[in-house]
């Protein structure tokens, strides 16, 4: 992202899902939208946000099959985020600038994807272990 309140990823999933949804509302809140866009604009918001609340709550899972469960929501959710990022670059007319802030923000939501594609391979093949 081009806003100088970029840094590095945080290495800590709660730390790095809770950036994400911070630069999500951060660039939101400084581009103009079409109205047209403010529903997908609501879903971002809450989608983006549940990627973090829900690791919150698989780390503090009451079991293996509850963090299973909270793991594969944030893979559901951060593909959702993904999807309305997509729709609202493509239904608004932005600028180059904003198009790369944009593209780095759906370029995080597939590396959180992969990430916790990973944790539930790693974990149901823990499951399956005699």
């Amino acid at each position: 992202m081009t806003e100088p309140h970029k840094k590095e990823k945080p290495y800590d999933l709660e730390e790095r899902t809770y950036a994400f949804a911070l630069e999500v509302r951060l660039f939101l809140r400084n581009t103009r939208w079409d109205p047209v866009s403010w529903p997908d604009i609501k879903q971002v918001l809450r989608s983006s946000g549940s990627v973090s609340a829900n690791w919150v709550e698989a780390k503090e899972a009451i079991s293996p099959a509850d963090y299973l469960y909270r793991v594969r929501i944030c893979k559901k959710e951060v593909r959702e985020t993904g999807i309305w990022l997509r729709l609202i670059g493509d239904s608004n007319p932005i600028d180059e600038a904003i198009h790369r802030d944009l593209d780095d923000l759906v370029q995080e939501t597939t590396e959180l994807v992969k990430t916790f594609m990973s944790i539930i391979t790693k974990k149901s093949a823990e499951d399956t272990l005699p």
